[in-house]
């Protein structure tokens, strides 16, 4: 069953209200059960075409209901006005040529997720509120702030999922945090990148693979793959659901 609500962030205004989904597992109203809870950044991309930015999602609705996966998985729409998403789903402001600046309200996106929405989550439903039990995954930009929530946020995060993350914003300030931040035990961070998504693939894959020795270093259990003929499309990070899934669960 999924929960489609519309919803505003006053500290991350959008001239429409964004839709916030809600995946409760089969059985959920059967039992008295309590569920970890992932949860995904692009909400809009995780469930349905239909909502989807460029016509497909992830089928994440098809892969919950066939592997019967016994969670409760919340995912929030980004803002589509302008480069506003990019600006919600870094943690450092940058500059780029098609782009122009963009202002870093990574911090802002993670502490309404973490302070207003986790805290509504778990008295609205019947969660594994702990640590141990709270997940957060995403994608391009939502695959940085996955990381950057493992990372700067990892008092409530025990796991996370990074598939072809933006790792070109700002490394430098990626590799000191990660090296300021040890991690709590058990973390685990899961990485890949696409080996054909990439014009400049030698240093996309490179800083998979750096930013995985860094976390290493920090303490976290992390997988990093490159995932051969896959492109920077939710077509493909579709394919890797069931594996990403698997480190993180298992």
């Amino acid at each position: 069953m999924i929960r489609v609500k519309r919803i505003q962030i006053p500290s991350l205004p959008t001239e429409k209200p964004r839709r916030l989904y809600i995946f409760l597992p089969r059985g959920y109203h059967n039992s008295e059960r309590r569920y970890p809870v992932l949860y995904m950044f692009d909400g809009h991309n995780v469930f349905y075409d239909s909502h989807a930015t460029y016509g497909k999602s992830w089928g994440m609705k098809e892969y919950l209901k066939k592997s019967g996966a016994e969670l409760i998985l919340v995912a929030v729409e980004c803002n589509h006005e302008g480069f506003r998403r990019l600006g919600e789903y870094s943690p450092w402001s940058f500059t780029r040529r098609d782009v122009g600046t963009v202002e870093g309200r990574g911090r802002t996106t993670m502490d309404y997720l973490t302070k207003e929405l986790k805290p509504e989550i778990d008295r609205e439903y019947r969660t594994l509120p702990d640590r141990e039990h709270t997940l957060i995954a995403g994608s391009s930009m939502g695959g940085l702030m996955a990381i950057y929530a493992a990372v700067e946020y990892n008092a409530v995060f025990s796991r996370a999922a990074a598939l072809s993350p933006s790792l070109w914003v700002d490394p430098a300030a990626m590799r000191e945090m990660i090296r300021t931040h040890p991690m709590q035990t058990p973390t685990r961070v899961y990485l890949d990148v696409g080996s054909a998504e990439a014009e400049e693939r030698t240093r996309a894959l490179t800083a998979v693979f750096d930013t995985a020795k860094e976390l290493t270093r920090a303490g976290a259990d992390v997988a990093a793959r490159v995932v051969p003929g896959a492109q920077h499309r939710e077509a493909d990070w579709e394919k890797r659901i069931g594996v990403f899934f698997e480190f993180l669960f298992s």
